[in-house]
């Protein structure tokens, strides 16, 4: 090859081998900002209690252990910006304020309950699959 030649001669991979839909326009199809949004812990946490009905901020606070009052506050702001939760404030003294699931987040809960049901069922295999790993590998930095 000359020193001046310039030409890519690989032979390019196929789209559809690389993409989800196979689109060139839409290489990962929403796929990934869809899963950033519900794929986080507190999100998944918030449309599983919402799925029992509409709750008060500091009913899903209770409800949701560790979460943080800021956090919580972020997540369904989130959620709402996303179409998943609808945000309702009532005129009374003082003001309340309930969050529920839009028709959208409430086509997510059988698959997230499905998540949360699998998780319950599972953590003591993974954690025991953890413990053994830790045991096998004590130099990894791996949490």
């Amino acid at each position: 090859m000359s020193p001046t030649h310039t030409e890519v001669t690989a032979t390019p991979v196929a789209p559809a081998a690389l993409d989800p839909c196979g689109r060139e326009d839409h290489p990962d199809c929403g796929i990934r900002d869809v899963l950033d949004r519900i794929g986080d812990k507190w999100s998944v946490l918030v449309i599983v209690e919402l799925a029992g009905g509409p709750r008060r901020f500091r009913e899903l606070q209770r409800a949701i252990d560790g979460i943080s009052q800021r956090m919580l506050t972020l997540t369904v702001r989130r959620l709402e910006r996303d179409g998943l939760v609808l945000r309702t404030v009532y005129a009374t003294v003082p003001a309340q304020v309930d969050y529920r699931l839009t028709e959208t987040g409430a086509g997510l809960t059988h698959l997230v309950k499905a998540l949360a049901d699998w998780s319950l069922t599972h953590r003591a295999v993974i954690a025991e699959a953890r413990h053994e790993y830790d045991r096998t590998h004590p130099d990894h930095d791996i949490r």
